[in-house]
């Protein structure tokens, strides 16, 4: 039953209106809704590292995805609200001035995002909070094992996750959102988010779900995704699902039940499985990082391992910019530097010779691909990173790539290191 109450919904890594379990419920128990997205100013300033967490590929997609979420709530007769600053002040300051009764998020394994909600429930006890898993396939109390106890490993998660259920089923969008307190608009030409690049992405829910629908049901792609997933260049040899997936424009559960309806309509194979299986590998990473925490970011990653010194030498930025001695590895980094975006096994060759043939710190290497990339999520990244340097949670440790070899299977023609060349 509608109240007087009036509430906000904070936007983070969830900018879309479908599958919002959270923002539905608020916006049946208010009768005024903010909805509220913040910029944090330290996204644009250097880290430890050198990096900036949010470089200009990012900062277009972002943009296009705040954008696009606005145009959609013109349709309700709402509107995004876009602040800059620190988000716990910003967030506490608009609960004060509009007299916020209810507060709605969607949990987030970051580190930064877990302790934000934490200081700002600590600031306004009296508010009461919505929160809930909008961006996973499962809740943590669906999990058939504590957090806090889950495996380290991922074949042990797989399998006790795979026997145990299936992903939660989708919400609807809200039917209607309340309107907000007063009349609030956004001033979108000085936000301070670079645009103006060119992109094979699109920001957006629409986009996402364009391409959902281009990938499964248009061209049938799905079907070959096993065969085709380890291509280096191009659109349609892997689903490019990441991007919308690590902004919230679609959420995992959305992609599972398309899925299933693909495979309902056109049937299933060792191609639709493995699309599944990625999925189980982002979700893994969701909830190893909350078991973990700061160890996620640690230098010795959640074994905790000793590792060498943390002092960059000239070759990092080689390796950065494209400059190495090695003409597949410099493909690669151009790829990123120019696109935002480099495929999986990429990915994998450029962290193996950063790590292994140049011995530079994993972490730069984790802290420029965050910088870098359009599709950057905390958990895949820094999760992935830890895998390949030999102190996350693979059993095998170190991984290591002859990047030769693995150029004459994946590359042999030479097309992409002549494209990036």
């Amino acid at each position: 039953m509608t109240s007087s109450k009036t509430g906000l919904y904070w936007f983070r890594h969830d900018l879309r209106l479908d599958d919002q379990p959270v923002l539905t419920e608020l916006a049946s128990r208010c009768q005024k809704l903010m909805l509220v997205y913040c910029i944090d100013e330290e996204w644009f300033t250097p880290n430890q590292f050198g990096y900036c967490a949010m470089g200009h590929h990012r900062q277009q997609f972002l943009y296009e995805s705040l954008c696009a979420l606005n145009q959609q709530l013109n349709n309700y007769q709402q509107t995004l609200l876009v602040v800059t600053g620190e988000p716990v002040e910003e967030i506490a300051q608009l609960i004060k001035a509009y007299g916020v009764d209810i507060l709605g998020v969607g949990e987030y394994p970051g580190l930064n995002e877990r302790e934000q909600l934490k200081q700002l429930t600590a600031k306004y006890p009296g508010v009461h909070v919505i929160t809930g898993s909008n961006n996973s396939l499962f809740k943590p109390t669906n999990l058939p094992f504590e957090v806090s106890a889950m495996p380290d490993k991922f074949s042990p998660f797989r399998k006790k996750v795979e026997k145990a259920m299936t992903p939660l089923p989708t919400v609807e969008p809200a039917a209607l959102i309340p309107p907000p307190p007063i009349a609030l608009q956004t001033d979108w030409p000085s936000l301070p988010l670079q645009r103006g690049n060119s992109s094979s992405y699109n920001g957006g829910e629409h986009a996402a779900q364009k391409q959902l629908k281009y990938y499964f049901f248009d061209k049938h792609l799905i079907s070959q995704y096993k065969e085709t997933r380890n291509g280096l260049d191009g659109w349609d040899y892997s689903s490019k699902f990441s991007a919308w997936l690590a902004n919230g424009c679609i959420s995992p559960r959305r992609i599972y039940a398309e899925l299933k309806r693909f495979e309902a309509e056109h049937g299933a194979n060792d191609s639709t499985y493995w699309l599944y299986f990625e999925l189980l590998w982002r979700e893994f990473f969701w909830w190893l990082q909350v078991k973990h925490g700061a160890k996620w970011f640690a230098p010795g990653g959640i074994q905790q391992q000793t590792t060498p010194s943390m002092q960059p030498s000239a070759s990092l930025l080689d390796w950065q910019q494209g400059t190495t001695d090695n003409a597949q590895i410099n493909a690669c980094m151009r790829q990123l530097n120019a696109t935002g975006y480099m495929s999986n096994r990429a990915r994998q060759w450029a962290a193996s010779y950063l790590v292994n043939e140049l011995d530079e710190h994993w972490r730069y290497g984790a802290a420029y691909f965050e910088q870098q990339l359009i599709d950057y999520d905390v958990g895949a990244n820094w999760g992935n990173w830890q895998y390949l340097a030999g102190v996350g949670s693979d059993p095998r440790g170190l991984r290591h790539f002859n990047i030769e070899k693995q150029a004459q299977m994946y590359d042999p023609d030479g097309k992409f290191v002549s494209l990036w060349s």
